[in-house]
């Protein structure tokens, strides 16, 4: 029996957050004519749930770090267009212990040269930088210029109307997608055909092509996070800042000798911080509202439950290094991506036309843009 097709376009994306939205820019710039479908009325996980941090000072330099700067420059350049307020607010992290200053040292001194955006700062000069760092016990501080701030949840709302207009995209919200079997995929009743399906569905590995992602170590992170009130009189926390923790965390610090040295000695005196392997940053949205977090629990069925030691711990680790004038909590969270261990991302063809694009390990906000280019270019020019 023959089948229908009700509809066709160049390109389907499957999923709304940030990895599908960036691969949709980056067709519909090359004059492809895209489809994305979402399931739900709006993007509702991660890319809505994180700090809304642009943060190229984590990524390890090479192919990454490029990636990084690359999303960067088109998220300054689409955000004003869309309506969606940021911040080039840059960094600072900041060191309190012997050996933290140790590994910014050694990051500095083994950084690319032609990263200007990025110095040592001693602890008076933290201090002109940022009103809210905490500059007793301080050694010195990290400057780095590149980062930049935004707020997710307007972000990855505003965006698709703003496509709509400038690009021609088209958004099927409240839409799943239950079968591909290129050229063809089924959208509830309708059947569609595309000549490049893209698969961007996060941490939703039961649904397209399950028996693929079996064939990887592929996971799920779950992180706790926290935003307080807007912040009274206008008030600026300016750079987004960090402390020893974040440099055990982020791939960008991993090579420094003395990184070991420090993991020892957190582990020896706080070892509830690797346990939940919570790192401590805090940032500001436009709204006036800062965002603290995070911890990661590592596994395919995280707990829906939050615990609440965790938001202590963090909480607590945070007037370590950041004072600001309220710290009222006003929401509570959680959210769950994509992880591939040891890989920065998940690309693969589980038949000739589809493309998986999956697992960025908690930086779409960082690097999706730049990925997506890479990726349409190589299907393309394929």
């Amino acid at each position: 029996m023959e089948v229908t097709v009700n509809y066709h376009t160049d390109v389907a994306i499957i999923g709304a957050g940030i990895v599908g939205l960036a691969h949709g820019i980056a067709a519909a710039q090359r004059g492809l004519q895209v489809c994305v479908f979402e399931r739900s009325h709006k993007a509702v996980g991660a890319s809505i749930r994180n700090f809304g941090m642009i943060w190229p000072i984590g990524q390890p330099t090479g192919q990454l770090l490029k990636r990084a700067l690359r999303t960067r420059q088109i998220w300054l350049d689409i955000a004003p267009k869309a309506g969606i307020a940021i911040e080039p607010s840059g960094s600072l992290h900041l060191a309190y212990r012997p050996d933290e200053m140790a590994v910014l040292e050694e990051f500095v001194q083994t950084r690319e040269q032609s990263d200007t955006e990025l110095a040592l700062l001693s602890a008076a000069e933290v201090g002109t930088k940022s009103t809210a760092a905490v500059t007793d016990g301080l050694l010195g501080g990290l400057w780095s210029g590149t980062e930049a701030i935004i707020n997710p949840r307007q972000a990855l709302w505003t965006l698709p109307d703003y496509l709509t207009h400038a690009y021609g995209i088209n958004f099927y919200f409240n839409q799943t997608v239950t079968e591909v079997r290129h050229p063809d995929f089924r959208v509830g009743g309708d059947r569609w055909q595309a000549d490049l399906i893209l698969i961007c569905s996060g941490s939703d590995f039961e649904t397209l092509y399950p028996h693929i992602y079996q064939q990887f170590p592929i996971t799920k992170s779950k992180l706790q996070m926290m935003s307080t009130v807007p912040q009274p009189h206008h008030w600026r926390l300016g750079p987004s800042l960090c402390s020893g923790l974040t440099l055990t965390h982020y791939q960008a610090f991993a090579h420094c000798p003395s990184l070991t040295a420090l993991k020892d000695r957190i582990q020896q005196e706080t070892p509830h911080f690797p346990q939940w392997h919570i790192h401590v940053m805090v940032a500001q949205n436009a709204t006036g509202e800062l965002i603290i977090g995070d911890s990661h629990e590592y596994g395919l069925n995280p707990e829906p439950f939050d615990r609440e030691e965790i938001n202590s711990y963090i909480l607590n680790y945070l007037q370590t290094f950041a004072r600001f004038p309220d710290g009222a909590i006003a929401e509570r969270w959680h959210g769950i991506y994509a992880k591939l261990p040891g890989r920065s991302e998940l690309i693969i063809h589980p038949e000739p036309g589809v493309t998986i694009v999956n697992a960025l390990g908690g930086a779409g906000m960082t690097l999706s843009f730049g990925l997506a280019e890479e990726v349409i270019a190589s299907l393309v020019n394929h």
